[in-house]
């Protein structure tokens, strides 16, 4: 028999009931219509996105062919521009895809419509069949009826292959029971592209710094022809996938008693300008391994459209330590919270002595870069010990030598022209002295902030080859990858290697226990990983 619903016994209660629920069928009408405009949002934000494509793909074919037969650097610099302006797109484009094939139910999407894989390319067959060896119901033995094949385009270093996945169905001779193993997860759902080759692909675009579309013309040698707009539906689909695993590198970093920070500028095209403006990268550095620790080094890197002091003010809104850093008056307001303890650089204030110095040596510049050297000698003989004897060692050697370079300091400065270059050096160090100073009663302190400097040399190398970033969502993208990649190179990971093997589990894998996936995590549990170079 069927459940009644047991009505209230009273007129009153029977109103309250009533209302109760037409407030909950109010409640979903007014989530339904929200859910409506998003969707209709995004659908007007696709077809704009169409049309933008188009414009910008007749746009590079109309000045390729006014390139044909000549040589204009200018004419080149405004393709590639437009390039980087289309893969924003394409890319855009994938964001948007993966969010609603996540959020849509497996029978209602559509069948996709794509181009069939290259047939010359090696095929690997993989068969996938049920757990059970027997009929689970009656111990009969299977019988093939047919199978399930689908297909996809792996990558395979220095070589291109197709992975065929093959499902028989399985019916019991005995009985009616009929059985088929599970199809395999994809990193993004009906992508043909396997973990193999969006690791290259992404490695490809933020470490070795090739822009799509030079991928395409490199791939196009292999004669597997892949489009811009494809490749960026995959990069789009990686960054959504990798949110989780960003926050649990986050985490990892910020839970730190002390972090490294600096930034970088970058240059980003303004939509619309065919010009750039800087923006800027900001890593913050977990990196105790000089100061005897085993905790796994790893960065974090944010990106801005600008370099206001708000950025790092909240990067580190939560952070409670040390923070090595420059003399950024950004960090200011971060300190006077009381939560973070200032730091300084001694190669900071060492580099403003030094670029006077090859150019004009005195007996000031030389004092002081003879003593700063010093400084790093007694580093470099206890690098790698404990707290506690860099501590011990710093106080019986390091600090005579700070407190007189201090003191020598202070009487040359009335000595030389305020407005000289030398006068703003010694102003710098002075100013910046306690926090200078710190780091020799400190065994947890490092000397100077390299930690921060080497993680952004990727970045600098980058610039060398992108020239810039095509938006502000592309700078948040490549802040994603740098973080990633950089952290599995600080723990010695071959990063290509790492992030197949996040790629191949983390569609299945549960959220609750992302903290698995970080690089040096995997690198215990896999003997797949080969050391970075």
């Amino acid at each position: 028999m069927l459940n009644r619903v047991q009505l209230p016994d009273t007129i009153d209660a029977l109103k309250a009931l009533l209302s109760a629920k037409s407030a909950q069928i109010a409640a979903f009408e007014q989530e339904r219509e929200v859910w409506h405009l998003e969707r209709d949002a995004l659908r007007a934000q696709k077809h704009d996105d169409k049309h933008e494509i188009a414009r910008l793909s007749l746009l590079l074919d109309k000045l390729r062919r006014m390139l044909f037969g000549q040589k204009s650097e200018k004419l080149v610099h405004q393709i590639d521009q437009l390039q980087l302006e289309l893969e924003e797109l394409h890319i855009n484009q994938g964001e948007r895809a993966q969010k609603v094939e996540m959020a849509q139910a497996p029978a209602s999407r559509p069948a996709p419509q794509r181009r069939a894989l290259p047939e010359h390319l090696p095929r690997d067959i993989e068969e996938h069949l049920p757990d059970e060896a027997v009929c689970p119901d009656c111990g009969g033995a299977w019988a093939r009826l047919g199978e399930d094949v689908s297909e996809v385009l792996e990558h395979i270093p220095a070589s291109f292959r197709i992975v065929r996945h093959v499902r028989p169905r399985l019916a019991c001779r005995c009985c009616d029971r009929m059985a088929q193993a599970p199809a395999p997860s994809r990193p993004i759902a009906r992508s043909f592209a396997g973990p193999g080759l969006l690791s290259h692909v992404m490695v490809s675009k933020y470490l070795d710094h090739q822009p799509l579309y030079r991928q395409c013309q490199i791939y196009e040698r292999e004669n597997v022809s892949l489009s811009e707009s494809t490749m960026g539906d995959w990069v789009g689909g990686v960054h959504e996938l990798l949110r989780p695993l960003l926050d649990a590198l986050r985490r990892h970093v910020f839970a730190a008693d002390k972090l490294h920070t600096d930034d970088t500028p970058i240059k980003v095209l303004a939509p619309g300008t065919g010009k750039t403006r800087e923006a800027r990268l900001w890593v913050y550095a977990r990196d105790d391994r000089p100061s005897g620790e085993s905790t796994a080094p790893a960065m974090w890197m944010r990106y801005s459209p600008d370099r206001r002091g708000i950025h790092p003010q909240t990067h580190l809104q939560h952070y409670r330590g040390i923070l090595q850093a420059d003399a950024f008056a950004g960090y200011n307001k971060v300190y006077a919270s009381g939560r973070v303890i200032e730091a300084g650089c001694w190669a900071h204030a060492r580099r403003k002595f030094y670029d006077i110095h090859v150019k004009d040596a005195t007996f000031i510049t030389t004092h002081v870069l003879e003593r700063i050297a010093e400084l790093y000698q007694i580093e470099a003989g206890i690098r790698g010990s404990p707290p506690t004897a860099r501590h011990a060692a710093r106080q019986e050697h390091a600090k005579p030598i700070v407190t007189a370079l201090y003191a020598w300091l202070r009487d040359q400065l009335p000595s030389v022209s305020r407005k000289s270059k030398t006068a703003d050096a010694i102003g710098y160090a002075l100013n910046q002295w306690q926090a200078l100073a710190r780091y020799v009663d400190d065994g947890r302190i490092e000397i100077d902030n390299n930690a921060a400097e080497r993680a952004l040399r990727g970045v600098a190398l980058g610039r060398k080859n992108y020239l810039f970033l095509g938006s502000d969502t592309g700078g948040e993208r490549a802040a994603t990858m740098y973080s990633l990649l950089g952290s599995a190179k600080l723990n010695d990971i071959n990063p290509q290697a790492y992030l197949r093997h996040v790629l191949t589990v983390i569609a299945d894998h549960p959220v609750n226990r992302i903290d698995e996936l970080l690089p040096w995590n995997v690198a215990k549990h896999s003997l797949s990983l080969d050391r970075a170079a």
